[in-house]
């Protein structure tokens, strides 16, 4: 049976998505990077959730994930996972923190993308998002600054892209979506909208794909950003 696979899904937006899949019936396997911690992740007793332990930022660990996934089909994958880092200013940036933001946000979506080719369902092509953000698209950037998080999103913008051109012949429905400015650990308190929101409307955008869509940047609303 087809299972939706979610990556970082432990809190805010991927625990949400788990929520909201896991109500609509849908089989999802949940991701996270220390599933025993993942106290909300664990209250959600169905039988059609499985969770797996996955850090992303590892990459014995991403290739570990071929053995949980043995025999199971996936119709839809969303890379969730992500990180912000600490230091965004000019005179702040540093090196090593850069290199890291950048193996979570751009090179770990590559590699799970390779990971789970082989189990994306190939009768009914599955789809494949990634969330990325607004801040990643350079005809949006009027305000500077943020140069580690805004560079990691705008190189994941690029992998989408090519990932959407290289998968055509396989049917794949790729997208990038920009969940909005959300209330969440990573987003803040004075986010715009709460988690409910963002993934109510990343899901009926993610419905709504397909190869017309294929390699396309979107925000939660369905209205398509540049890039």
């Amino acid at each position: 049976m087809n299972s939706v696979l979610i990556t970082g899904a432990n809190r805010g937006i991927g625990l949400e998505f788990t929520r909201q899949y896991l109500a609509r019936g849908e089989n999802v396997i949940a991701c996270a990077r220390v599933p025993q911690q993942a106290a909300e992740l664990l209250q959600l007793k169905s039988p059609q959730l499985e969770i797996i332990a996955l850090d992303v930022s590892r990459e014995d660990s991403i290739l570990a994930l071929a053995g949980h996934l043995a025999g199971r089909s996936i119709s839809l994958y969303i890379n969730n996972a992500g990180v912000y880092g600490q230091k965004q200013d000019l005179d702040q940036v540093d090196p090593e923190e850069w290199l890291e933001v950048f193996r979570i946000n751009t090179i770990a979506p590559l590699l799970l993308t390779r990971v789970l080719l082989p189990f994306m369902d190939q009768q009914s092509p599955g789809k494949m998002v990634y969330l990325s953000s607004k801040m990643g698209s350079i005809a949006e950037n009027s305000s500077g600054s943020t140069y580690v998080y805004r560079s990691s999103k705008t190189a994941l913008n690029q992998v989408v892209k090519s990932l959407s051109i290289d998968l055509t012949k396989e049917g794949f429905s790729v997208a990038a979506l920009h969940p909005g400015w959300v209330r969440t650990d990573m987003g803040g308190p004075n986010g715009l909208i709460d988690t409910q929101t963002s993934v109510t409307g990343l899901m009926q955008v993610i419905d709504g794909l397909d190869q017309t869509t294929n390699g396309r940047f979107f925000n939660y609303d369905g209205s398509e950003i540049p890039w």
